[in-house]
Order: C-alpha cells, then structure tokens, then sequence
C-alpha cells in the first residue's frame, strides 16, 4: 500500500492540469486535482473560449451592412449587450460542468479549494493536508497592470467578459493579440475604440509585414490606433467616467478602460519559496526537459513556466509528462512551427519563422507575397484587403514560414502547419492542385517570388 494519498496531486484544473490529470488516471494513477477560482481555467471561463464567442459577435454588424451588396437588406439593427454576455455566462457554465464530469469519470480526486504545497509531498487544501508522490503545478498566468496614478480604475481580461453595462467609450492599453483582439471586439460591437500601445508597432514577434499590414486593416475597422504613447494617469470623474492622460499630452474620455499589458505566472501563494522551488524573476517555475522542478517530486506545466503561453501547448506539455512518468515516453515537446491564430479583424493566421528571422538563419531566401481583395468583398462593397506570404530557404527549398492575414485565416494556416511540419518544400506546394474559388488557393499559386 503506498504511503501517500495520492500518486500524483494537480493544482489547477486549467487545459494542461486537467489533460494531465485525466490521463494518468485513465493510466490507473491515483490524481486529486485541485482548483479554487475557473474550472477549465483561463482559456475556458476568461480567455479562447468567451473571447472567441465576441469576436463572432462583432462580426455581425458588418455582415449586415454587407449583405446590400448581395441583395439582402435587414431592419433596424441594434445591439443587446446583457443577452450576449448572459448566453455567454450559459455555455461557460456548460462546459464547466463537462470538465468537472470529465475529470470525475476518468477518476480524478476533484477538489474545491486553493492548494498550497506545505512539503515536497504535501498539499494543503482548506485546512486539510493531502499527501503525494508528485506535485504538479498547473496554475497558468495572471493578467498584468502595472500600477500608476489610477492604475485602480481599469480592467483586465479576467473582469471585461461580464461587464454590466457595454461601455460607449473603450480605452485598450497594449499591442498583443488579448489587447488587438478586445480593440476589434470593442469596435465591432459599436464602442468608440482607442487602442493605444508604448512601442513603435503592434503584434511584436510577428512577421514585420504582417504587422504593418495588420495596422492598416484595423484602422479601417474603426479602430483608433496611437502608437509610441502610454497612460500616465487616470482621473474618474463625478459621472462615473473615467479620463486618461498620455505621455502625449493628450486627455481621453472613456467609460472602461481594458489593460492588456501582458500575463505572469500564477505562482505567488503556492508555497512555493517555502519548499525550495527555484523561480525565474518573472515568477515562473524553473523546469528541466521533464518538466521536473528543482524539488525532484514537483513539476510544472503551461503558462505558469512561461515556454509557449497557447492552450495546446500546454495541453501537448501535460500529455507528454503523463507519458514520461507512467509510460516509459519521451517528455519531449517539439515547440517548433506551432501554429497560432489572432482573432483580429481581419484575422491573423501564421506557423514558422518570420521574413527577419528567415533571412538572419538562412544564406538566401525567397518570399513569395500576394495580396488581394477577396472575392466576397468585389459585392459586399467593403475594402478590406487579404495578405498572404510564403517564405522559403531557397537552398533546399524549404518552406520555412507561412503568414496570412484575411478571413478564416487561423482555419486556413492549421491545415498548412500539418504541411510544414511534414517538411514541405515550394515544389510540392506549388504541385498542390488548389480548391477553387477560394482564398487558400493563393498558397498554392504562387509562382514567382517577390523579392529575394
């Protein structure tokens, strides 16, 4: 009989706590699994899931406005903001409940509470102490505000999903995709929109074209961009408003402003100082290719040791733990060419390396760009425009980097990661027979490359 209560103990019920857990109990493992705040964790109650479900929601007024052009004219259209917040709080609370049915059928230990590690194999829940062979940490990140004069007057990503009232004046403060993406939602949804940002361009660490071009396509979205600027304090007035001052000089008036300024990991209250767990200066958990801590019994995945902060990814790191230390398997997680997807207006869709690092990796190269008005748009009387780029190591021909922005770009760039990771060169896209009239038929039409 073992000596602990459990085989191995999961704090946070997140995409990678959870996959980790269901699995090695599926293995005969005896897994408790602990969480006191989202069950699904970020991505399902205050990330991908809800956030995707208000990017379709913005889509819709332009669709209307759209679909004159094709002979389809509605009546007065107006916008219920408590109807799409409420459905949106009914299918959270839906699939809440599947994983709390998911983890208990596979014979998980679900247990309700914060847990703080008090040992190496000990767990401390609501009073209760709970003992393990292993420890894994699977808390995910935090939302970041840095604090200044007001600093307590704004929202983060974790309040602006159940706002009570949809806010006339929206102020957004950052340039990634959580700040890009509320900027679209916000705007689509009929909210004056700032999105102001400190750098010189939005999206770092995209492809620098991708970028540029993304810039122009929101603006055109009714998106009001201000680079280089920043929020140095925020005064709320006698009317509930609230009223930002730039590094500018400018003043704007807002009745919600959303920072979305970054996210750190969940580590603080864990115990884990206590233990002896060593942790980088961001709080993120310092791992080895095991995913092993430096306290040997306590590992650690997903965005709370800060490698790749993308639900699959840390779905992907808690399947290969699992493997690792019940099935004799490989720990091992190829972060290369992952796919990813910005849910702006146009989408973003991209897996590989940007043009700036193709060129300083490779001798040569070539890029082979195209950039389109899409066929629904030569009706819909809309100016939007498509970008797609392929970049290729010209020495073994290579496709090393595929960018798109335009729509369904993120349904259209998974089917091509598939391709990339099976090493496609330019020969077999260009042998490609491509599915006509559609978009995704560019990328395997492009003969000739723009520039070298």
């Amino acid at each position: 009989m073992s000596e602990f209560d459990y085989d191995l103990f999961v704090i946070g019920a997140g995409s990678g706590g959870v996959r980790a857990g269901r699995m090695a109990a599926g293995r005969g493992v005896r897994v408790a699994i602990a969480e006191d705040l989202y069950l699904g964790g970020t991505c399902v109650n205050v990330g991908c899931v809800p956030k995707k479900l208000y990017v379709y929601a913005s889509h819709y007024a332009d669709s209307f406005h759209e679909a004159k052009g094709f002979g389809l004219t509605a009546g007065d259209v107006s916008f219920d903001w408590p109807t799409l917040r409420d459905n949106k709080k009914a299918e959270i609370s839906r699939l809440n409940g599947i994983y709390g049915n998911m983890l208990r059928n596979s014979g998980c230990d679900l247990i309700d509470g914060r847990a703080v590690i008090t040992g190496p194999n000990s767990v401390e829940v609501k009073g209760k102490t709970y003992t393990a062979e292993r420890i894994l940490v699977a808390t995910g990140g935090w939302p970041f505000v840095p604090e200044f004069p007001g600093s307590e007057h704004v929202i983060s990503s974790n309040e602006v999903f159940d706002l009570e009232t949809f806010p006339k004046r929206v102020i957004v403060v950052g340039g990634g995709y959580i700040a890009v993406e509320f900027a679209g939602i916000f705007a689509g949804l009929g909210a004056h929109t700032d999105l102001i940002y400190r750098g010189d361009m939005i999206l770092r660490g995209f492809d620098e074209e991708i970028r540029q071009f993304t810039a122009k396509e929101i603006g055109k979205k009714n998106v009001n961009l201000s680079l280089n600027a920043n929020i140095v304090r925020i005064d709320k007035q006698s009317d509930g408003t609230l009223l930002a001052e730039l590094t500018d000089g400018r003043r704007l008036e807002a009745d919600q402003i959303l920072y979305a300024t970054g996210r750190t990991p969940k580590t603080q209250g864990l115990g884990l100082n206590e233990v002896g767990v060593e942790l980088a200066d961001n709080g993120a958990i310092k791992v080895n290719d095991s995913f092993q801590s430096s306290v040997p019994s306590i590992y650690a995945i997903g965005d709370v040791i800060d490698r790749v902060q993308l639900t699959p990814v840390a779905l992907a790191e808690g399947m290969a733990l699992v493997r690792h230390l019940y099935a004799e398997g490989s720990p091992r997680v190829d972060y290369e060419l992952i796919p990813t997807a910005v849910f702006c207006q146009p989408n973003i869709g991209t897996v590989g390396i940007t043009e700036e690092q193709a060129r300083e990796r490779y001798d040569e190269i070539e890029v082979y760009r195209s950039e389109f008005r899409a066929m629904k748009h030569t009706l819909s009387g809309s100016d939007e425009r498509t970008l797609m780029k392929l970049i290729v190591d010209k020495a073994t021909d290579k496709v090393v980097g595929v960018h798109m922005v335009g729509d369904d770009a993120g349904e259209i760039i998974q089917g091509i990661a598939v391709a990339l990771k099976a090493g496609a060169t330019k020969a077999v896209f260009d042998s490609t027979i491509g599915i006509h009239p559609t978009a995704a038929e560019e990328f395997v039409t492009m003969r000739e490359p723009t520039r070298n």
